[in-house]
């Protein structure tokens, strides 16, 4: 094997899983579960842990940026969301900060978070916590480290607030066609 190169760190960076259910106890002895099949086989949602309160002045900072008072919620992410529920959904927001935002030098960074396809998406572009150059402007939390468990807690709550925000209000109506 070739000896590596100085300041080439070719090793991904791993994040430990903050909301990772605790390894399960060995039983002295289990009892083998019947298999349910279809309907009657549901997944249960994860718990989160409780995330801190988010500051009112945030809101009202991101009320007088118009790129990002301009998102909201369609009619597919509020069907997904509703469908799925809130902690299903936030489950998703916890995997995707833990893998695509709290790395110090995240892949594709700033161009990590689509724009559309998941309603945690689209939160995470409306509260500016879509890469870690808005996360650093928006939330004061700086760039270039790995993010620890109470930084992804505060842009879980930022993200969760908004999407109650967005269930709280009537879906928009779209807009008309251009001629």
């Amino acid at each position: 094997m070739p000896p590596r190169r100085a300041g080439k760190n070719t090793a991904p960076a791993v994040q430990a899983d903050l909301f990772a259910p605790p390894p399960p106890a060995a039983p002295a002895m289990a009892t083998p579960q019947p298999a349910l099949r279809g309907a009657a086989r549901q997944v249960a949602a994860p718990v989160l842990p409780p995330l801190p309160a988010v500051p009112p002045e945030l809101w009202e900072r991101l009320a007088f940026s118009r790129f990002r008072a301009r998102f909201h919620l369609g009619a597919r992410e509020r069907a997904y969301l509703d469908n799925r529920g809130l902690p299903e959904v936030m489950a998703h927001a916890a995997d995707f900060i833990a893998s695509r935002l709290a790395p110090a030098r995240p892949d594709k960074d700033g161009r990590q978070t689509p724009w559309r396809g998941h309603p945690v998406f689209i939160a995470q572009h409306a509260t500016g916590t879509c890469c870690r150059g808005c996360v650093a402007k928006w939330h004061a939390i700086p760039a270039g480290q790995a993010l620890d468990a109470r930084q992804q807690a505060h842009i879980l709550a930022v993200i969760q607030e908004w999407l109650k925000r967005q269930g709280d209000t009537p879906t928009p109506a779209p807009r008309p066609a251009p001629r």
